[in-house]
Parts: C-alpha cells; sequence; structure tokens
C-alpha cells in the first residue's frame, strides 16, 4: 500500500501524472521555441513534473536503483528551475539556467518513458528485452540528439519580457 492504494493502483496514478507531465512539456517547450511567455502550460509541466518525481520515490523500494539516481538527478534539475523562475525570475542568465535545467528535467521524463515503454509493451520488448540491445540505444540517442537541438533552439528564441 502506498498513500492508501494498492501497488497497481498507486503505479496507474504515478504513469497518469508522468504522462501529464510530457504532455504539458510537449506544449510548454513549443512556446519556449516560439518565444512566448510562459504561462499556465509551464505551470503544469513543472507541478506534474515535481509530482511524478515525488511519486516515484513513494514506491517501496529498500535498495539504490537507476530510478532512484534518476529521481535525484530529476529533482536537482527541478529545483534549479524553480529558483531560477520564481527568485531569479528568468532574468540575466536565469533565463538560460531555467530553459537548461527544466528542459534536463523533461528529457529524463521521456528518457523514463522510453525504458519503461521497451520493458512494458510487448512489441519493442522483443528488440530490446534487456535493455542493453542497439534498438535501445537508438531510441534514446534519438530522444537525447532531439532534446539537444531542442534545448539550443530554445535557448536562442525563448526571450521571455
Amino acid at each position: 500500500m502506498t498513500l492508501g492504494m494498492s501497488i497497481a493502483t498507486f503505479t496507474v496514478v504515478h504513469v497518469v501524472i508522468s504522462l501529464i507531465a510530457i504532455g504539458a512539456g510537449v506544449v510548454a517547450c513549443a512556446r519556449m521555441l516560439k518565444g512566448r511567455r510562459l504561462d499556465s502550460w509551464n505551470s503544469v509541466f513543472l507541478l506534474f513534473t515535481v509530482l511524478t518525481t515525488v511519486t516515484g520515490f513513494l514506491f517501496p523500494i529498500n535498495v539504490f536503483t537507476p530510478a532512484i539516481g534518476v529521481g535525484i538527478v530529476s529533482s536537482v534539475a527541478l529545483a534549479i528551475a524553480l529558483v531560477a523562475l520564481h527568485v531569479g525570475r528568468l532574468a540575466g542568465a536565469w533565463r538560460w539556467i531555467y530553459v537548461a535545467s527544466a528542459l534536463f528535467a523533461f528529457y529524463l521524463n521521456v528518457f523514463v518513458l522510453v525504458v519503461q515503454s521497451f520493458q512494458k509493451i510487448g512489441i519493442l520488448n522483443r528488440f530490446a528485452p534487456t535493455g542493453s540491445e542497439p534498438p535501445f540505444a537508438v531510441a534514446q540517442g534519438i530522444v537525447l540528439l532531439g532534446f539537444i537541438l531542442l534545448g539550443f533552439l530554445a535557448l536562442r528564441r525563448f526571450r521571455p519580457n
């Protein structure tokens, strides 16, 4: 039991939260690429990304796992993004610090989505049952390159003032 829910129910809640975070992240990033000001989509992205990270820590795991490591790194990235947004108000260097840390947190969510997809979706699992096969590496490489490009473009285009 976690938060009064069975592990199965809690897992579904965690996955739904994660998918909302990813969907909102897509919209928030699209707005950054267009140079638009941050709005409620960005707030939804940050809130649900924080919730994804927090709920990930609530699973009954007694040993350090890669998922815990990703959660710790995501927590640091989100803390930096929130400081850049609410303390630094995206002024000066805080703008690029926000873009880099928020996109990195978003990347980690998508990274985990790819990992979980290869583990849980039958057709993908057949191509990479252990997660160390070339199809998995290619998928993660494409995601990484996509986020590097996204980060480069967002840093150039996003001017919230």
